[in-house]
């Protein structure tokens, strides 16, 4: 049964700060608690577990929250030490700070922005997997579009990039959810779905407030639309459509724990290769 990976960004909301404006720190953890809530209720009316890629410093405030999710069987991964700042000793930081904080081990890392980042540094973190690649080409942020469209290994790391659809690689993150029509999007998942057998989906919990006017910045409108409650409809809809298309959800690390058991089954266990 083909599976969609839904994972969140939980960070600070800093954005304001990429377009002009200033938001306290304690307003950054408010707005994206909120969303992270509104995201928790829609997840948990349909049963539906997944992987938050949290930064350190949000956690380390949260911790009370963070301990509970994991403890709901949600999956906590790591997002790095800060959301805005970035140094390969934060690498190691960030996941002991989290596995401190939920008792367990942390499996996963994503890069901030999905900037690129020394993967081999990420293996020696101590990290299973690694889900910092958007294999795409997005002028002014990535070019990807040289490097492999689905998951793969790197010495002892295997690398799952965010899903883009065949052919093309139209990107499914969360500017193209925000700005495609539903059915498009739709119809590029299932596109996914059937070529790859799995769709890696990323968002972020401040997608779901309504945060145009937060720190006076001045946004384009390709970043606010669909956000606050037209977030929560749209992602209502995705999930009802996936039902209904008997996709089934999971996080990342069981996920990638089933493709490697059956990779081993039908090899005689001794390919890395998903």
């Amino acid at each position: 049964m083909p599976t969609i990976l839904l994972s969140y960004d939980v960070e600070e909301f800093d954005m304001p700060f990429e377009y002009g404006g200033r938001l306290d720190f304690e307003e950054q953890l408010a707005i994206t608690t909120e969303g992270l809530h509104r995201v928790l209720h829609i997840l948990d009316r349909y049963n539906i577990r997944c992987t938050l890629y949290c930064t350190a410093k949000y956690a380390l405030h949260k911790k009370a929250l963070i301990q509970e999710l994991h403890g709901k069987g949600f999956e906590i991964a790591s997002h790095g030490y800060y959301h805005s700042q970035f140094n390969v000793k934060d690498l190691l930081a960030s996941r002991l700070a989290l596995e401190e904080i939920i008792s367990s081990p942390v499996y996963g890392y994503r890069m901030a922005r999905m900037m690129p980042l020394d993967e081999a540094e990420v293996e020696a973190a101590g990290y299973s997997y690694n889900s910092s690649l958007n294999p795409t080409w997005l002028p002014g942020r990535y070019n990807n579009l040289n490097k492999p469209r689905t998951v793969f290994t790197s010495g002892n790391l295997i690398q799952l990039p965010a899903s883009v659809t065949p052919f093309l690689r139209i990107p499914l993150f969360w500017l193209s959810f925000h700005n495609f029509p539903l059915a498009v999007y739709l119809r590029f998942c299932k596109q996914v779905l059937q070529k790859d057998g799995y769709a890696n989906l990323y968002f972020h919990p401040w997608e779901f407030v309504d945060y145009a006017r937060a720190g006076n910045a001045t946004y384009p409108a390709y970043v606010t639309r669909n956000s606050g409650d037209s977030m929560v409809r749209k992602t209502e809809q995705l999930i009802e459509w996936a039902l209904k298309n008997h996709y089934s959800f999971g996080t990342t690390h069981a996920w990638l724990q089933k493709q490697t058991m059956l990779q081993q089954r039908f090899t005689g266990g001794g390919s890395k290769e998903l």
